[in-house]
């Protein structure tokens, strides 16, 4: 797309479905039709790695409706994600005294599927326990913590409002945990970068260092503001179901927790979507706790981040203008 057709395609109020996530020294992006992978390599050079999307809703059109797209876009988003983050690790390997021989689990694996497959099952398995352990985390743990408000009252809305707390609580300290850590910096930097890139181009100027650099670093549009409010969604509707059907035992409300997971990841997704197209106060207001969680997970970035946002960026935005409007 030339620059003309760009600043015209992003004119006022223009949002792009363009998205990524920051990774090892390197950003992914995902455009209506490509998705790129951008990765400064230890020499300075830029590592590029491009790819066609096939989405699974062109072959079975009832994953794209309302409510079911929001829980298998989560789940390709992570598969895709983790992916990604594999690929911009193996640029950084770790020193060659500290490799360590492959296991014999791991030599049977690369004997009986290949490496190919293996590499597959490596990420299915990274994906599976870091969804287990966001679950314990986020729902398991604030469940059994809440169970200590029964020493004082039987009282199911105190109950309710005590994991409430404890579930943002728990969320909040873990984002300030992270963004202390020396290794998570520069990958919450990137992301930084990552966000700056796509205002940039919404706001329909040429995708340059200057232009990007002074963008906000904060998109409502961010993962961060999808987890917060997949947070927010699940205490609003467990308050209501248990207000409806008190669950006292501590298994069976997890239980409970867990089967009402696919609806709150689904409404989670569906107002993201409607808020991401939106600009009213109302909008602002419900966005803001969100945009202030990526005060932990976005960091301002260099110009060497910035120009790999940008070279990301452009490989996926699509050729035929407008194509890629939110």
């Amino acid at each position: 797309m030339s620059e003309k057709e760009q600043q015209t395609a992003c004119r006022s109020g223009f949002k792009t479905m363009c998205g990524g996530q920051a990774l090892i020294e390197g950003i992914m992006m995902r455009g209506p039709k490509k998705q790129a992978v951008v990765v400064r390599k230890p020499d300075g050079e830029l590592e590029i790695q491009e790819k066609e999307l096939k989405f699974i809703k062109d072959r079975y059109p009832i994953l794209g409706w309302p409510l079911i797209r929001g829980v298998v876009n989560f789940a390709d988003s992570m598969y895709n994600g983790v992916t990604a983050l594999m690929y911009s690790a193996e640029f950084f390997p770790e020193d060659e005294e500290d490799e360590e021989e492959p296991s014999r689990f791991e030599r049977w694996l690369e004997e009986k599927l290949g490496s190919e497959k293996m590499t597959g099952v490596v990420i299915t398995l990274a994906m599976v326990l870091g969804i287990g352990m966001s679950i314990a985390l986020f729902f398991l743990l604030p469940t059994l913590l809440g169970t200590a408000i029964t020493l004082v009252t039987d009282s199911m809305l105190a109950r309710n409002l005590a994991e409430s707390i404890l579930k943002i609580a728990i969320f909040v300290c873990y984002l300030a945990l992270c963004s202390r850590m020396k290794e998570m910096k520069r990958v919450f930097s990137y992301h930084g970068a990552e966000h700056k890139t796509i205002f940039c181009y919404e706001a329909g100027l040429p995708l340059t260092v200057e232009n990007v650099r002074i963008q906000p670093r904060h998109h409502p549009r961010c993962g961060t503001s999808f987890l917060f409010m997949v947070i927010a969604v699940s205490i609003l509707v467990s308050t209501v179901v248990f207000a409806i059907w008190p669950v006292y035992n501590p298994l069976l409300r997890f239980l409970a927790h867990l089967a009402m997971l696919p609806v709150i990841v689904g409404v989670s997704y569906e107002f993201n979507r409607w808020a991401g197209r939106h600009d009213g106060p109302i909008t602002r207001v419900l966005v803001a706790p969100g945009l202030w969680m990526q005060n932990f997970t976005t960091f301002e970035p260099d110009d060497s981040m910035i120009e790999v946002g940008i070279r990301a960026l452009e490989l996926v935005i699509p050729e035929k203008r407008g194509e890629d409007a939110w």
